[in-house]
């Protein structure tokens, strides 16, 4: 008898819970309906009125001041150069660069010689 009475009240709950979930969807369409309406209303385009062309166009000189010309700096900035090569643009001409790549070059080739002497001692 309980069982049977446990049985109906929870079949009873499931019936309301499934009752109260539809009414929620419903009501949450109604609304969504509504604010596509709504939306719908206030995009519609509307016709803009026309400018008036009773007085002819006269045109102004601008009062701004026309840009003033710079030259260019062609100039790498000494944050910006190479690390290894610490010359500014002025100092790497054709001849001096490559005589600073060629010493560069060998002072490194110096310092792995004298790397490799000290592992062999």
């Amino acid at each position: 008898m309980e069982r049977a009475r446990f049985a109906h009240q929870i079949a009873e709950k499931r019936r309301l819970i499934k009752q109260y979930k539809m009414e929620r969807e419903r009501q949450q369409k109604l609304e969504e309906e509504e604010e596509i309406k709504r939306l719908r209303k206030e995009l519609i385009p509307k016709a803009q009125l026309m400018p008036y062309f009773d007085r002819p166009f006269v045109a102004r000189r601008s009062k701004k001041q026309p840009t003033v010309p710079r030259e260019p700096k062609f100039c790498i900035p000494r944050h910006k150069t190479i690390k290894c090569c610490r010359m500014s643009c002025n100092d790497m001409s054709g001849p001096s660069l490559l005589q600073h790549l060629l010493s560069s070059v060998e002072k490194a080739e110096a310092l792995y010689q004298q790397r490799g002497q000290l592992k062999e001692e």
